[in-house]
């Protein structure tokens, strides 16, 4: 009987969508094109034109409370909550790689708190912060030192602005102040300023949770002026030095306008919602507000009316809590609650009239912070370039996972891989399962608003339209199905698939019941109803899943059962048992899937198989024929979340011969450990494991064009795993057949006597049995040649003009081989021929290699135990020789032959030695 050939499968993380913000500050750099943000302790710099990450800075354990970019992208600041905080330096590697080096330039400790907020200024040379304890401080960025500082707050800093006044602006300034003060003042005053015309002009002004607004001269290192008119903490400053005004916002729900050249009170615009961000567009002619509504609004400033049309105030998670303008893009980038970031265009702003009411500033891209916990995912549209999100939220998130085709990318580009291109809304509470037809062009999901919904994806036309509402279940959808087979060719819904809905939609719910629904009427008529219900299970419905031929469905519960159902008519056809907890997952078999034999013997597949995962850790393989169980599958530490079976066919393939590329059936199994396993199902054994989560796997699912793996988290993390089997298959064949090669050069060298190429090559190799039988050879060499240590000259040669990785790695052969006494000889020939041949300063040196110091100690402790057995072994044999010379005189022992042979072993010569007792 022929052994198998062992399945050697393989898949390696080829792409990943990672959180890039988790809260905390954003900051933007001149062009609009590095986005560096927070991700808890860490900092990430992330290229907003190709969403690649530049550079992940770590943090120093504590959570991170500003983050700065100076506008040229030369320096980033981080402060934490450990009281710390760090400058880099920012500088493009040499090479082509657009990654950024991240050099630590100083750490130092601004405040004795915390640092709430920091700012820095146009010229990217001084950074403000604001601490707790109410003290800012101005820093030199370049410098590291203290410029500033300046108390007077009576609360936290929460908001800082640099800027930078016109000459006139100043003078009347100065000209207002010099009639309220004394001739003593206006002397000290002029000496100041004479000695810093450079800075005259520049001014910071920060707010605090008092309400309170103070505006500090950087020349003359005092307050200039205080504006007390907020009754809340003010959240954000903004200057215009067109049109000499200042705008502050609070969470008092006003804006302010403040004349900067008398810092006297404009105008009070009622915002009538907290407000968080404020600033000024068009030269100073409009602002900008964004708060707890989470919608960005434009303001005339001269007539204090809102000039965006009305919209509906957002949820909790969509309050706006940032915004940073970007003048040269034309944009804002607005940050939310929810850790979402918004790309709004200004550019439509210089064509409005400044009476007429405006759309909402039109949205140029979403990104996604964080995905949140992956409940489910699924590839859409026919070509599969988009994937769908379920993320713990009521939403669905659309991202591209095409490869980027601009060929010059910038923040506005709409393309990239992970960028999001849309959001399903609708729902009213959190989606808990997806599922998608044959085509890619409908998708269905399930909430815990006990509702489903099909939603039509044309994403050639970028239309993405909720097209039916199937209400009727009492309780949350946690199972949901739509028919997966194509239809015949050349039929309208072959050809046509968004003008042909699917025949029909299942779904399962807490209600512990199943519903068929037919789909034929649009969104605009009246909801839909079931074509049937059934009481399925006894508890919760975790899964649904169709037969290829949609002629069965099964249902997984949480009652530890799996039941198959005819699609037709509804009918229990068997219950699969076996399994000790609740059922999270079942699927059918594809139809081209090979018969695997069950744990007892063959097993016949002519109505299919079934895979089922479970939370007793386990995975079954079922028959329909019986609704027996074929195959357990142990292997997982945790509850086994979702299983799939994956295609027979290696998409990669091609290099190797066809009559490799049909595999043995295969599943892959996610399970709440963080693991996705692959199992050879015809043999029940674990094919290969995929560890790159942190937290459980909820979601899995496969691309059927190009067998891409996709894997999704409560670690916010989804992982796209490429089957590389035929390459490592090429690669292990093309490596054994080389080794093979080498090895037959190896013994041709050594049956030749050319022992330099013999030793290179063993070690090159790393063939230590074959080294020790070669230096085995040359110890054992009779007669041995004059002068030589170990046995041969030659050999003496080699081993005397090695490199010193190949030296210290024939030292670690050689202190392997001098832990046991049979081949300790050897070893201390070698040693000895390295001791002679090397001075002491090379051998030191390789002490200090990665691992050369534990190697030379091994040496060491080994080589003395050998001495000291051989000094016990030397004073043993003076005692042999004195019971000789007793027993001799006794007339025991003969007088000659036998002390010449006690003289022979004690002199160390080639006879044997008797010990007596």
């Amino acid at each position: 009987m022929s052994s198998r050939t062992k399945l050697t499968i393989t898949y390696d993380p080829e792409r990943t969508i990672q959180p890039i913000y988790t809260g905390g500050d954003v900051a933007l750099d001149r062009e609009g094109r590095i986005l560096a943000t927070c991700l808890g302790e860490e900092a990430l710099l992330t290229d907003l034109g190709t969403g690649e990450l530049l550079a992940r800075i770590e943090g120093d354990g504590e959570v991170l409370t500003t983050l700065s970019l100076t506008p040229n992208a030369s320096h980033l600041i981080a402060c934490s909550r450990s009281l710390s905080m760090k400058i880099y330096t920012l500088q493009r590697f040499e090479s082509d790689t657009p990654l950024i080096n991240a050099s630590l330039l100083r750490t130092l400790k601004p405040h004795t708190t915390p640092v709430i907020t920091a700012a820095v200024d146009s010229t990217g040379t001084l950074l403000a912060t604001g601490g707790a304890d109410g003290v800012i401080k101005v820093w030199d960025i370049r410098g590291g030192y203290v410029t500033h500082t300046f108390r007077g707050h009576a609360g936290v800093i929460s908001a800082l602005h640099f800027f930078e006044v016109s000459t006139t602006e100043h003078n009347n300034t100065m000209k207002s102040n010099k009639k309220r003060r004394s001739g003593t003042d206006l002397q000290q005053d002029e000496s100041v300023t004479k000695g810093h015309d450079s800075g005259a002009a520049f001014r910071l002004a920060s707010g605090s949770e008092d309400g309170k607004i103070r505006i500090w001269d950087l020349a003359k290192r005092k307050s200039v002026a205080t504006l007390d008119s907020h009754v809340s903490v003010v959240r954000s400053l903004d200057y215009s030095a067109d049109s000499h005004i200042f705008v502050s916002a609070s969470r008092d729900k006003t804006a302010i306008i403040w004349d900067s050249r008398t810092w006297k009170l404009g105008k009070v615009i009622p915002i009538l919602e907290s407000v968080e961000a404020v600033g000024l567009l068009e030269q100073g002619d409009l602002i900008y507000t964004g708060g707890e509504h989470g919608r960005l609004r434009i303001w005339n400033i001269e007539t204090g009316r809102e000039l965006t049309k009305a919209q509906e105030a957002g949820g909790e998670g969509d309050g706006i809590v940032h915004v940073l303008r970007n003048s040269s893009q034309k944009l804002l980038l607005s940050v939310h609650a929810d850790q979402s970031l918004i790309l709004h265009s200004t550019a439509s702003l210089s064509k409005i009239r400044t009476d007429s009411l405006i759309e909402p500033l039109p949205i140029l891209r979403r990104i996604s912070g964080t995905h949140d916990e992956i409940i489910d995912l699924a590839y859409v549209t026919p070509d599969r370039s988009l994937l769908a999100l379920a993320t713990n939220s009521e939403d669905i998130r659309l991202v591209s996972v095409a490869r980027s085709k601009s060929d010059s990318p910038s923040a506005t580009s709409p393309r990239y891989f992970g960028v999001d291109v849309a959001l399903l809304e609708g729902h009213e509470d959190i989606i808990i399962c997806l599922s998608v037809d044959w085509s890619g062009c409908w998708l269905a999901t399930g909430a815990k608003d006990n509702t489903a919904r099909l939603w039509r994806i044309d994403h050639a036309s970028g239309l993405y339209q909720l097209y039916a509402t199937f209400t009727g279940h009492a309780e949350s959808i946690g199972a949901i199905s739509l028919p997966s087979s194509a239809p015949p060719q050349n039929t309208p819904e072959r050809t046509n698939p968004l003008e042909h809905t699917p025949p029909f939609l299942l779904t399962g719910s807490q209600d512990r019941t199943i519903k068929r629904w037919n789909i034929s009427i649009p969104s605009s008529s009246s909801s839909s109803r079931a074509l049937y219900t059934r009481k399925a299970h006894d508890k919760d419905i975790n899964a649904i899943s169709l037969s290829p031929t949609s002629s069965l469905f099964a249902s997984a519960s949480q009652d530890r059962t799996v039941k198959i159902w005819s699609t037709e008519e509804g009918e229990v056809q068997g219950i699969l048992r076996g399994h000790r907890r609740g059922v999270w997952s079942v699927v059918f078999s594809p139809k081209d899937t090979l018969p695997i034999s069950g744990e007892n013997g063959p097993a016949s597949s002519n109505r299919g198989l079934v895979l089922t995962g479970s939370g007793d850790k386990t995975v079954k393989i079922w028959s329909l024929n019986d609704y027996s169980c074929l195959r357990t599958l142990e292997g997982h530490n945790n509850s086994v979340l979702k299983v799939l079976w994956l295609p027979t066919t290696s998409s990669t393939s091609t290099s190797i011969s066809p009559a490799s590329s049909k595999r043995p059936p295969l599943i892959a199994s996610a399970g709440g450990d963080g693991l996705l396993k692959v199992w050879d199902a015809s043999t029940g054994e674990v094919a290969a494991t995929l560890d790159n989560h942190t937290d459980r796997i909820w979601a899995l699912t496969i691309n059927p064009d190009t067998g891409m793996l996709v894997s999704g988290g409560g670690d916010s993390v989804v992982t796209f795993w490429k089957d590389t089997s035929s390459e490592t298959a090429s690669k292990t064949s093309a490596a054994a057949t080389e080794r093979v090669e080498q090895d037959q050069e190896l013994r041709n060298h050594i049956h030749r006597g050319n022992y330099r190429e013999a030793i290179t090559l063993a070690l090159a190799l790393n063939h230590p049995a074959r080294l020790l039988s070669l230096m085995q050879g040359v110890v054992d060499t009779q007669p041995q040649e004059a002068g030589s240590i170990s046995g041969l000259n030659a050999v003496d040669e080699v081993l005397g003009s090695l490199g010193d990785d190949q030296l210290l790695s024939l030292l670690t052969r050689a202190r392997d081989w001098n832990t046991n006494a049979r081949t300790c000889m050897v070893a201390q020939r070698v040693l000895s021929v390295v001791v002679r041949s090397y001075g002491a300063e090379r051998l030191a040196g390789l002490g200090k290699r990665r691992g050369g110091r534990e190697v030379m100690e091994a040496l060491r402790v080994y080589t003395e135990r050998h001495y000291r057995r051989v000094e016990e072994l030397w004073g043993e044999s003076w005692l042999v020789e004195f019971l000789l010379g007793e027993m001799e005189q006794l007339g025991v022992a003969g007088k000659g032959e036998d002390r010449e042979d006690v003289a022979g072993a004690k002199g160390g010569g080639g006879g044997d030695v008797i010990m007596v007792g």
